[in-house]
């Protein structure tokens, strides 16, 4: 879908998703992330970097568990510490997954995807054209009632230094593994608020597109 039409739906306010395919589960199990070698750091920066052309291919499962534990996994099993850091330990932000069987909540507990809608929300999470056949979007979701702690002012701004370190994480997972990604803001957030079925108190943050790259 263009551009220009996703915009024009948004403003109809008739921009959703469309029906999953593929086999649609209440529960997606990952296998043990990879949590050891890769890339030097030093040359993982050296290649981190954006791409907008993806190719539709999905990901095996291998991949999908290790790029979802480099953005938010359990590194520090005995306190619940993540791969990213979080004021006051609120672990406020959750990651969303966006595939074409449906779109699923990263738990990083049990390092499962737990289902939250059997539909295929992935063209509504930016206005791009990419982003409707990439193999996967995320979409980093902020929840407030978590933030107790820090005052309302803040809450925002805590959340999204969380999320950007998160979404710095996926990108350095990428430029190891030889995959492409690049995090948007550029979306309907209403449209996409609505085909996740987010609640008054969750704002989504940004999202982040990732698959192989098409060159």
């Amino acid at each position: 879908m263009s551009t220009l039409t996703k915009l024009a739906l948004g403003m109809l306010g008739q921009l959703h998703g469309q029906p999953a395919s593929g086999a649609v589960l209440g529960e997606l199990a990952l296998p043990p992330a990879q949590t050891t070698g890769g890339l030097p750091l030093m040359d993982a920066l050296q290649r981190r970097h954006s791409e907008r052309e993806f190719r539709p291919e999905a990901l095996n499962p291998q991949q999908l568990s290790d790029l979802l534990w480099a953005t938010a996994g359990i590194n520090r099993p005995a306190d619940d510490g993540r791969t990213a850091p979080s004021a006051m330990h609120a672990r406020e932000v959750d990651l969303y997954v966006a595939l074409p069987q449906g779109l699923y909540r990263y738990e990083p507990q049990r390092h499962v995807l737990l289902l939250m809608k059997a539909e295929d929300v992935r063209r509504v999470t930016g206005y791009q054209d990419f982003v409707d056949n990439a193999p996967l979007d995320l979409v980093f979701v902020a929840d407030h009632s978590r933030m107790q702690m820090v005052p309302a002012a803040m809450r925002e701004s805590y959340a999204s230094v969380a999320a950007g370190a998160m979404a710095q994480n996926l990108y350095l997972y990428c430029a190891s593994a030889g995959l492409a990604t690049v995090v948007r803001a550029w979306f309907d957030r209403q449209a996409l608020g609505q085909a996740m079925g987010l609640t008054p108190d969750q704002q989504i943050l940004l999202t982040q597109t990732v698959g192989w790259p098409k060159a």
